[in-house]
């Protein structure tokens, strides 16, 4: 079945103060959450904080990749970036980069708004590359949502989620 060629939107609305603002190569304010050495851990496996090169390199690969976002919440009247995620097919890397906002279910809201893109584009599975063995968090976030380990890998798991039923 032919991929629908949707272009990526502007803004992918997720709840009434949560939103998804496609990439635009503003993304200084970003260096501060590739500072932290436990997030680095959780999303990378190791804990070499980022400089502005390695930023830069790892968000153009990613634009390149699929559809990079940051996720952005409301505070009073504007909207603030707390962290990003990529979509395509193939992997789903998100990322709550400012700690304050971690726990509190923005992750699960952004993968279900992207799920439903997925189900838009009609592809029929999404799939996360890999999910580190100790980040449990990230393990229940899509579990949660209905992606099921497939294969481990030497450092973790791989999930896939089928969005046509019968595959």
């Amino acid at each position: 079945m032919p991929i629908l060629d949707i272009k990526q939107p502007e803004y992918i609305i997720v709840s009434d103060d949560i939103r998804l603002r496609k990439f635009d190569n503003n993304f200084e304010f970003a260096l501060e959450w590739y500072q932290d050495e436990e997030m680095l851990m959780l999303v990378d496996g190791e804990n070499e904080p980022y400089d502005m090169e390695r930023l830069c390199k790892m968000y153009s690969y990613l634009n390149e990749y699929g559809e990079l976002y940051f996720n952005e919440v409301q505070d009073g009247d504007k909207y603030i970036p707390i962290g990003d995620v990529t979509f395509s097919s193939k992997d789903m890397p998100i990322v709550i980069g400012v700690e304050s906002y971690r726990g509190q279910g923005i992750g699960n809201k952004v993968v279900t708004a992207l799920v439903e893109r997925g189900k838009q584009l009609e592809y029929s599975c999404l799939m996360v590359n890999e999910i580190y063995k100790y980040n449990i968090g990230s393990q229940k976030l899509f579990e949660g949502i209905g992606f099921q380990k497939y294969e481990e890998t030497e450092d973790g798991y791989r999930y896939k989620l089928n969005l046509i039923s019968g595959i």
